[in-house]
């Protein structure tokens, strides 16, 4: 009995050094899983530098996964088996049930986010410096690095081209299997760009390579440029980048930026859980803050609201408490969940056993029936047949 006073009250005395809050409100699993892109990117550092934090303040052990390509990040996640996701826009277009997402085997999917990231990294493609690229104009001909299964990298990097009016057609696409292998594409002369953070691993690598690195810029004063962009990857924004790869903080390069990485939740998640986590990495911020290129992005201050997919109620509630979630933030929040429904309705009424069984056909019909339930709603397509 002495021993287990003596237990309790070393329990007790712990505890003290935390606020109230922490001590009642944050509870995290003993263990668990993140994924996020490859190991060395910029994505999986943060992860890391997030679950390190975790470990440290809480006892809860976190695994961070890398996966090349969204299906592989997002795929433990549905399955119970992660509890965070590390995505970039990927997570947009499995809300929207787009590209590798409208498949019979996935279709839309309610993610929903707790925080992200927007620092003074940017996000653009990479260019290997000796491939005499000094607007985007001249990759005109060059190789253009895709990663099989990630319609988030593709896309983007097509948004970043169509700066210059340049198309998938205008340029030699080079298939790789994963981000990291993309990138060691670049350095091995298999491809002359890559899409990605400018505080990227891979980025960091090519800059030291024989081939070098530089990042073609995007001024945000050529408003028809970024018409073209935007009509490519509406989430894109202009960004004065002062870090990175071959980028000097007293000279900035204007490129582009939306949140990356953002950490992702689904909608079925228990909100506590998702409320334990945000509260985790908003009251902790001081922890994490600098332990990679990116991490200070996640400060409460600095969130993306009211962007393009919601946040999660148990992440809402959280921002709340901190002083950073308005009325119209509900509200906006609000009018995209109810998209998430009018979405998933739709992929129930169409993935049926008369849908069509050949993946193109499938996915012609599907884009179909998006566009007519979204219509109906009177809410945004987003994207063309």
């Amino acid at each position: 009995m002495k021993q287990h006073i003596t237990a309790v009250a070393a329990t007790i005395l712990a505890g003290s050094a935390m606020s109230p809050a922490l001590a009642q409100d944050i509870k995290l699993p003993t263990s668990m899983a993140f994924t996020a892109y490859d190991t060395g990117t910029s994505g999986f550092n943060i992860a890391v530098g997030v679950g390190k934090m975790m470990k440290d303040k809480y006892g809860s052990d976190v695994r961070v996964l890398p996966a090349g390509n969204d299906v592989a990040r997002l795929a433990p996640l549905r399955a119970n088996r992660a509890v965070l996701a590390w995505m970039g826009t990927g997570s947009y277009f499995a809300q929207e049930g787009v590209f590798e997402f409208g498949v019979k085997e996935w279709g839309p999917q309610a993610l929903q986010m707790t925080l992200s990231t927007v620092d003074c990294n940017g996000l653009s493609v990479g260019v290997a410096k000796d491939a005499g690229v000094k607007e985007w104009k001249d990759f005109r001909g060059k190789r253009l690095g895709f990663v099989v299964g990630s319609p988030a990298l593709n896309q983007n990097a097509l948004a970043i081209i169509a700066y210059a009016g340049l198309t998938q057609k205008d340029v030699k696409i080079v298939e790789f299997a994963s981000y990291g292998a993309m990138w060691k594409g670049v350095i091995n002369n298999d491809a002359d760009g890559a899409f990605g953070s400018t505080v990227t691993g891979p980025a960091k690598e090519l800059e030291s390579s024989p081939r070098g690195i530089v990042w073609p810029e995007l001024p945000a004063d050529d408003k028809a440029a970024w018409d073209r962009v935007k009509k490519v990857g509406a989430f894109f924004n202009p960004h004065n980048t002062t870090c990175g790869a071959a980028i000097d903080a007293s000279k900035p390069l204007k490129l582009a930026t939306y949140p990356y990485p953002i950490a992702t939740a689904y909608a079925t998640q228990p909100a506590d859980q998702i409320y334990g986590l945000t509260k985790a990495m908003i009251v902790n911020y001081d922890m994490y803050k600098d332990a990679a290129p990116g991490s200070s992005g996640l400060d409460v201050k600095k969130q993306t609201k009211q962007w393009v997919i919601p946040y999660h109620p148990g992440a809402a509630k959280a921002l709340k408490e901190a002083g950073q979630w308005t009325d119209a933030d509900e509200k906006y929040n609000n009018d995209l969940i109810k998209r998430q429904g009018v979405l998933e309705d739709a992929w129930k009424a169409y993935n049926t056993a008369s849908a069509p069984a050949e993946p193109a056909a499938f996915l012609t019909g599907w884009m179909a029936a998006r566009k007519a339930a979204l219509a109906k709603a009177n809410m945004p397509n987003g994207f063309e047949e």
